[in-house]
């Protein structure tokens, strides 16, 4: 996997693959856990550039974990059976690496929900209770004093993630499983429309991020990959780097009060309430929204995949995404 002199890969039978420095002294060293998350019908392989570049730059700091619970056909099963199979799989990881201390995570598409109910179910309150909140409901602001399984919680990082449901995923689901479009719609939306009033797993890490193509991508929209009211999704000037030149635009959201939500909420721009109700629920915690664009690129018509750097040779665009991820990554 990658340059072998700088990163090597463990694999193990019940789940994943670790990724970490070749140097013993930075692998003993590392403390903390990124658990990278594929998105539908994806393998540990779709993570395989990031992971490399992510150790290569933190070789003391992190241990990257390619998850696989959930390959290929698997992700067919639905978020909840995805996210419960991934809790377990970052359980055995812990349980395995007890010299760990921080956990983040950082998921593509589809991937980005299983995550979403997985850290409910591996939250604790700060007493030390494991709450095992399946809803992956969002609290009232964030809140730090939460940890997941033990550990502090650091990034939580979405790659195109279609956090208010997706036409796209549907058609694949329809495809796969004859479950109509709208049916599988309505499924993904209730199921991360439901909250409890406990404090969420979401607002105990210390940033939560979303990456989401502003364009071309015909699987998961711009809207709801970057958690937006319609009338949010204005006329913006492009405000790239030569850095970083697919990155647009980087809009810090603070937390706001759920009913001032419904007050800011422009209801009639949506035929769909409860993708307003959930973009009015995830904005109760704070978020950093990272707009990308290929437009330029002879690689727009797959930016699903490049914002990921999916495949390497086919997706090479991508890589100042992956590369802003690293620099602004909390360790």
């Amino acid at each position: 996997m990658g340059d072998e002199e700088a990163v090597r890969s463990e694999e193990f039978v019940n789940g994943g693959t670790d990724v970490l420095s070749s140097s013993r002294h930075s692998a003993s060293s590392s403390d903390h856990l990124v658990v990278m998350v594929h998105g539908i019908l994806g393998s540990t392989a779709d993570w395989q550039y990031g992971a490399d570049q992510f150790v290569k730059a933190l070789p003391d700091k992190v241990i990257i974990h390619c998850s696989e619970c959930n390959g290929y056909t698997l992700t067919l099963d639905g978020v909840d059976v995805m996210g419960e199979r991934l809790a377990e799989e970052v359980i055995g990881v812990i349980n395995r690496r007890p010299g760990l201390k921080k956990i983040s995570f950082i998921a593509h598409s589809m991937g980005g929900l299983a995550a979403r109910y997985a850290i409910g179910r591996l939250y604790r309150t700060s007493s030390g209770k494991l709450v095992g909140n399946p809803s992956d409901g969002v609290c009232a602001g964030d809140n730090t004093t939460g940890t997941i399984y033990g550990l502090e919680a650091m990034n939580f990082i979405t790659v195109a993630t279609p956090h208010l449901g997706s036409r796209g995923l549907s058609a694949i689901y329809r495809r796969y499983r004859h479950l109509s479009a709208d049916k599988f719609h309505c499924f993904l939306v209730s199921l991360l429309l439901r909250r409890l009033q406990l404090p969420s797993a979401l607002g105990a890490f210390k940033r939560r991020v979303a990456y989401a193509n502003v364009g071309y991508d015909h699987i998961v929209g711009w809207r709801t990959s970057s958690i937006r009211h319609n009338s949010e999704l204005a006329v913006w000037e492009d405000s790239s780097s030569k850095e970083y030149p697919h990155i647009v635009r980087v809009e810090h959201s603070k937390a706001v009060n759920a009913d001032k939500c419904h007050e800011a909420s422009d209801v009639s721009c949506y035929s769909d309430v409860l993708e307003e109700e959930l973009v009015t629920g995830l904005s109760r915690v704070s978020w950093e929204k990272v707009d990308v664009s290929f437009q330029s690129s002879i690689q727009r018509f797959v930016a699903h995949n490049a914002i990921q750097v999916q495949y390497a040779f086919m997706h090479s665009e991508g890589a100042d995404v992956i590369q802003h991820m690293i620099d602004h990554f909390i360790t």
